[in-house]
C-alpha cells in the first residue's frame, strides 16, 4: 500500500485532498470569526460547523479510494470487470445517393431493412411510421 500511496498519481490525490481539507479548515475559522463580529449571525455559526464536516468528508473519501485501489491491486483483479458483455454493434445502414441535378441538393437516403411482423409488432409499426415520415420529408 505504501508503494501505491507514493505513486505520482496518488501524490496528486494527496495534495488535492490536503488542499481541500486546509481550505475547509480556513473557511471554518473565517466563519467562526465572522459569527463573533458585530455583523455575525447564527448562519455563520452553522457554516462554521459545516466546513469541518466537509473537510472530514474529503479525508474519508481519500482513505476509502486508497483502500479500494490497494485491495484491487492485492487481489490481482483488473480494474474493469471481465464479466461485462459488450453489446454487439448494430450494422451501419446503407446510404444510397439519389441522382439529382445539382450536387448541392443531393441528400443521402438511408436504406432501412425490412422487419418481420413476428419480431415485435410495436417496433414494426413504429418503423413504418418513421418510414412514412421520411418519405413525406423527402418530397
Amino acid at each position: 500500500m505504501l508503494r501505491l500511496a507514493l505513486s505520482p498519481r496518488w501524490m496528486m490525490w494527496h495534495l488535492l485532498t490536503l488542499g481541500a481539507m486546509a481550505t475547509c479548515g480556513w473557511l471554518a475559522v473565517w466563519q467562526w470569526q465572522r459569527a463573533g463580529s458585530a455583523l455575525g449571525s447564527a448562519l455563520n455559526v452553522g457554516y462554521g460547523v459545516q466546513w469541518p464536516v466537509f473537510a472530514l468528508f474529503f479525508g474519508v473519501m481519500w482513505w476509502r479510494l486508497l483502500r479500494m485501489e490497494a485491495q484491487t491491486l492485492a487481489a490481482g483483479a483488473p480494474a474493469e470487470p471481465e464479466d461485462v458483455v459488450e453489446p454487439e454493434p448494430e450494422p451501419e445502414p446503407v446510404v444510397e445517393e439519389t441522382p439529382v441535378d445539382s450536387p448541392f441538393t443531393a441528400r443521402p437516403r438511408v436504406a432501412v431493412p425490412e422487419l418481420d411482423a413476428d419480431e415485435n409488432p410495436r417496433l414494426v409499426a413504429y418503423n413504418q411510421m418513421l418510414r412514412q415520415l421520411a418519405e413525406r420529408d423527402s418530397r
